[in-house]
This record gives structure tokens, C-alpha cells and sequence, in this order.
């Protein structure tokens, strides 16, 4: 294993937040010709839990360790095939939801844990439900954040419904895709993205940037008292966005090969297997709608769902606040121990 980050972590119940433990970075290659890379943090006897990232095509954000307290937790962050640190970065051959959950189970195995939790926000959160349903027997528990159930209506939701939040933004994605029908836009942005080489590459560049600036502009629809700041990157960060989001196309044309009444099917069969399941979701999330939740209530009554007055990100306070619980709650035996005492008293 290769380490980076060696500096010394925080001192004990001071580590939630911090970003100070060592992180220890691995790889697994896979028989098809992927190399999925993932970074392990705190200690190697802690409460092993894997967190799922959304997008598709986004990639793992060191953020999502402040979400645990790194004295107890053993996190492990997984770049999915093709973002990230993953490699061949950007690459759709043979990038799939099916190879994606062959992926999570292999590198449990390869870490030598015999069961671990999951946390999941966005796509992330309908990938670990996926996970759960095809091995229950690994999953001790599993948390969302922002459940995408992967449906035409959510995908419809995004590129025709949202641009009412973001008219300005939508128009230059628009202009990008060389797209008259509003409908058609995902599609036009797939075969823009997937296409390689030559002359193409400036139309993937703006395109990629459009996509970017659209997308900032959803997600700060839930914040109208401020904006997200437009990233300056790198020709080279560019080069990382257009494969973010030709991963990311390649997923939603296919609705994730899941659909939102299969997610449903195997949330119910894994919480049949006996899998706990959480669920966080922000009240004014322009992106998955609040709806989702009900849902999941109605197929899983087990579920265990809270609504914040919060939007998508995960670094809302409010949202960040209530999935560290979930987290705290799901698998620290001493945190539900605890709080049955203070309901006792």
C-alpha cells in the first residue's frame, strides 16, 4: 500500500472534522481492465464503514471524513470506475452498476473485513442500496444522504424542470449541446461527450464547462441568499471534467441500469435480509426530490428517514450534522446505548 497525508491525527474525540489521520491509498485491479482506487482512514480496528460517492462520475471528496470520528471509525473511500483516482480515468468499457458492486465486494474482501456499513449520498445512496440487496451477508447497516432513485422523472426533473431555477445557465448547456428540444438535451450531451478525438475536443471542453456551471447553479437554487463561486480550473482540471461528465451521461441514459421500481425491489430485499437502513434528505434538495424519501418509506416501512431544512450538499451544516448522527447512531453500539439511557432518564 502506498500512504499519503502522514500527518499525525488530532488527539482522541477531537477528530471528527479533521483531516489530520494518516490516509493510506491502495488499488484494485480488475480483470477487465480497471484500476479502482481507494483510501483508507483511521484505525485498522475501527468500525469499518464504506462510503459510496455520488454524481456518477464525481469521484471521492477527502470532505466525507469529517463526517466520522477517526478514533472509532475505519473509513474507506472508493473512486469508482473511471473518476477520481481511478484509472483509465473518464472510461465508460465496461463501467457498469453491476461492475461497480462487484468492485465494493472485492476490495471488502481484499481488506479482510467480514462485514462493513455503508454510506451512500446521491447516486452513491442508490449504489449501496444495490450493494445491500446483492450482499446482504457483508452489510451491517447503511446510511443515505439525498436519495437518487435513478428514474426517468428525477433525470426529466434535472435537465427540463430545474432550468426555471437556473434559465441563464441552462441556456449555455444548451447552446453547448447543440439542442433544440429541451427533452433531447441529456441524450445530445452523451453523444457530444462520448465521441473522441480531434475538432471534438474544444466542443467537449465547452460543453463539460456548461455542464459544470448549469449544475452549480441547481444546487445554489436551494441557497437563494448566496452562490456557488464558478470553479478556474486548469486546461487540465477541464480535461477531468468532461470525463466526470461523460461517465456521468453515460449513467443516466441508462437510468444506472436500475429504474426506480427495481432500487425499490432490492432496498425491500435487502432490508428483508435484515439490513438496517437510514435515510437523511434535505427538504429543498433542487436535485433528488424530498418525495424520494416517501418512497422508500412506503416500500421499506423498516426505513429509518429524517427530513432537514437543508439542499443536496453534503457540506450543509444542517444535512452534514444529521448524517454524522445517522452514521454515529447505525454503528456505534455506544451512541445508541447512550441514547437509551438519556431516554430512560
Amino acid at each position: 500500500m502506498r500512504r499519503r497525508g502522514s500527518q499525525p491525527g488530532s488527539q482522541a474525540g477531537s477528530q471528527r472534522g479533521s483531516l489530520q489521520a494518516p490516509l493510506t491509498v491502495d488499488a484494485l485491479r480488475t480483470r477487465d481492465g480497471h484500476r479502482v482506487s481507494f483510501t483508507l482512514a483511521g484505525p485498522a480496528d475501527g468500525v469499518p464503514v464504506v462510503v459510496l460517492h455520488g454524481g456518477p462520475g464525481s469521484g471521492s471528496q477527502p470532505g466525507a471524513l469529517r463526517l466520522f470520528d477517526l478514533t472509532r471509525f475505519r473509513v474507506v473511500l472508493i473512486d469508482q470506475r473511471g473518476t477520481g483516482a481511478s484509472t483509465p480515468y473518464g472510461s465508460v468499457r465496461c463501467n457498469r452498476t453491476d461492475r461497480l458492486v462487484e468492485d465494493i465486494e472485492a476490495i471488502r474482501v481484499r481488506l479482510g473485513f467480514e462485514r462493513w456499513g455503508v454510506l451512500g449520498g446521491s447516486w452513491g445512496a442508490a449504489l449501496a442500496l444495490a450493494y445491500a440487496a446483492q450482499h446482504p451477508q457483508s452489510v451491517t447497516g447503511v446510511v443515505m444522504r439525498g436519495l437518487f432513485l435513478t428514474s426517468a422523472r428525477e433525470v426529466r426533473g434535472l435537465f427540463v424542470t430545474a432550468r426555471k431555477h437556473a434559465t441563464r445557465a441552462w441556456e449555455r448547456l444548451r447552446a453547448a449541446a447543440v439542442c433544440n428540444r429541451p427533452a433531447a438535451l441529456l441524450t445530445r450531451c452523451h453523444a457530444q461527450l462520448q465521441r473522441g478525438g480531434g475538432a471534438n475536443k474544444a466542443r467537449q471542453h465547452t460543453l463539460a464547462l456548461a455542464w459544470r456551471g448549469y449544475e452549480n447553479a441547481v444546487l445554489a437554487s436551494a441557497y437563494p441568499r448566496r452562490s456557488l463561486s464558478p470553479a478556474r480550473g486548469s486546461r487540465q482540471d477541464t480535461r477531468k471534467l468532461i470525463g466526470k461528465y461523460r461517465i456521468q451521461a453515460h449513467y443516466l441514459v441508462h437510468r444506472c441500469w436500475l429504474g426506480e421500481t427495481r432500487l425499490l425491489s432490492l432496498a425491500r430485499r435487502a432490508a428483508e435480509a435484515g439490513v438496517p437502513l437510514a435515510a437523511v434528505h434535505g427538504l429543498r434538495d433542487p436535485v433528488c426530490p424530498s418525495g424520494n424519501l416517501r418512497r422508500l418509506s412506503h416500500a421499506v416501512p423498516a426505513a429509518r428517514v429524517e427530513y432537514v431544512r437543508a439542499g443536496h450538499l453534503a457540506s450543509d451544516p444542517a444535512l452534514h450534522e444529521r448524517v454524522a448522527h445517522a452514521l454515529a447512531m447505525m454503528f456505534l453500539p455506544s451512541a445508541h446505548e447512550g441514547r437509551i439511557l438519556r431516554h430512560a432518564a
